[in-house]
């Protein structure tokens, strides 16, 4: 029996690793998975699970962007850790405006909109979004092309475009990117950008789930979540270097297209099923 769960938590993470960073909705695969891959775990544990198991994810950003997160690091000059500290604290202003609304409306949220109609919509949605703003953006040069040109004001918008991913569906990343590049910031550093946001605010949102669910867990509990995690942390090493690799050469078109033809799934399979 634990064996089994064990497989369906290594299915788990490598989803999450995948999804989290790609634009295209951890939520709508998760609820896809869950259909199919159902932990038999409390109902406590799985939602503490399906947040928690998120820091493996964010801990593979802070490994490959070490030097540009790290403020302390012995290789910078001064100028330098100063840059890393001020970038930090435009992370933080993007953050605010989405931690504010979740932890006021979460709960509100999901019972309202945490169901596959929600996720079917927002996936389309946004998958029209990502090549509508691609093709308009076609001969545009992006005016935000390094980190250090991302103003105050700047991330504060892009902020602003991540509440929108409290709802199911739409990506926090891809509404993050979205706003990033309508604003005039170039696909690569709208995705970094992007990486870097999820630090406080998944640590904190996973905070928040542990303090819910307690602090005690069994030694099956322990085991799942832990290499739930760890799954999560390899996977999302190799989606972020992917999507990095991919977005310098290519645009976002193709993630726009995968999400409508996934939309278009999750709505016909629930619809069909009901």
């Amino acid at each position: 029996m634990l064996l089994i769960e064990i497989i369906k938590a290594i299915i788990l993470g490598i989803v999450e690793g995948i999804t989290e960073w790609l634009p295209i909705s951890s939520t709508g695969h998760m609820i896809l998975v869950d259909e199919f891959i159902k932990l038999n775990m409390s109902e406590a544990f799985k939602e503490m699970f399906f947040v928690v198991i998120q820091l493996g994810a964010i801990i593979a950003v802070v490994v490959l962007y070490w030097e540009k997160l790290i403020p302390v690091s012995t290789n910078k000059k001064l100028a330098l850790k100063n840059d890393t500290v001020t970038l930090w604290f435009k992370i933080l202003t993007a953050c605010m405006p989405a931690a504010i609304i979740g932890l006021l409306f979460d709960d509100q949220i999901d019972a309202k909109f945490y169901n596959y109609q929600t996720v079917a919509v927002t996936l389309i949605l946004y998958g029209i979004l990502f090549i509508v703003i691609e093709n308009r953006n076609i001969n545009l040069r992006p005016r935000i092309n390094h980190l250090s040109q991302i103003t105050y004001k700047t991330a504060m918008i892009i902020g602003l475009f991540q509440v929108l991913s409290l709802i199911p569906g739409t990506s926090r990343s891809g509404a993050t990117i979205i706003g990033a590049i309508l604003i005039g910031t170039s696909r690569t550093i709208a995705a970094e950008f992007t990486f870097f946001l999820a630090i406080p605010i998944m640590f904190g949102a996973s905070f928040l789930k542990i303090l819910k669910f307690g602090f005690i867990f069994t030694n099956t509990e322990l085991t799942i979540l832990i290499i739930g995690m760890i799954v999560a942390f390899v996977v999302s090493l190799l989606a972020i270097k992917f999507l990095v690799g991919y977005i310098k050469t290519n645009d976002f078109k193709v993630f726009g297209w995968y999400r409508i033809i996934l939309g278009i799934i999750v709505a016909l399979y629930f619809l069909f099923k009901a």
